[in-house]
């Protein structure tokens, strides 16, 4: 991988590079072996023995960074696997290998949010022990009002203009 972790000399750019301190990355990554043992049963070694080819992550650490880099960067596969080392088709499954098992890091560790409920009963039992609920709606999707006038009420500018704007 031509991005190390070794590269990261202060807390800024711990930070800046995965989200996290180098100490709460230190606790994650002991979380994050664990899930990775308990999700494929094998250690990494032991999985990447079966690869024909050379894998450019080899080992629990370089997997973890390169996730937490990724989600941290927003850079398209092609650029990820250009600054790792990689290509962008590997970079993409790499990507998919550590989300899947920071998942599973998350929901073992109680941290993973809940993302669904059968019932709105249990969604107050549930919510009845937080204090704050933030719900991020900015980009649900609606259905298109077919009366003109209301149309252009809800109307949020953010493409062409209505007619009668013009």
């Amino acid at each position: 991988m031509k991005l190390l972790i070794t590269d990261l000399k202060t807390e800024r750019q711990w930070r800046s590079a995965t989200g996290l301190d180098q100490k709460r990355f230190d606790k994650l990554l002991l979380l994050f072996e664990k899930a990775y043992l308990d999700l494929f049963a094998q250690s990494i070694e032991q999985r990447q023995n079966d690869c024909p080819e050379q894998p450019c992550l080899n080992t629990y650490t370089d997997l973890l960074f390169f996730t937490l880099f990724s989600l941290k960067s927003g850079l398209t596969y092609d650029l990820l696997g250009l600054v790792t080392g990689m290509d962008g088709s590997s970079a993409k499954r790499n990507q998919d290998l550590g989300l899947s098992v920071l998942l599973q890091t998350l929901m073992v560790s109680g941290y993973a949010p809940k993302r669904s409920f059968r019932s709105p009963e249990e969604f107050q039992i549930y919510f009845q022990k937080h204090k704050t609920l933030i719900v991020d709606a900015t980009e649900q999707r609606t259905q298109r009002p077919k009366a003109s006038d209301y149309q252009e009420l809800m109307y949020s500018g953010k493409k062409n203009p209505t007619p009668s704007r013009l």
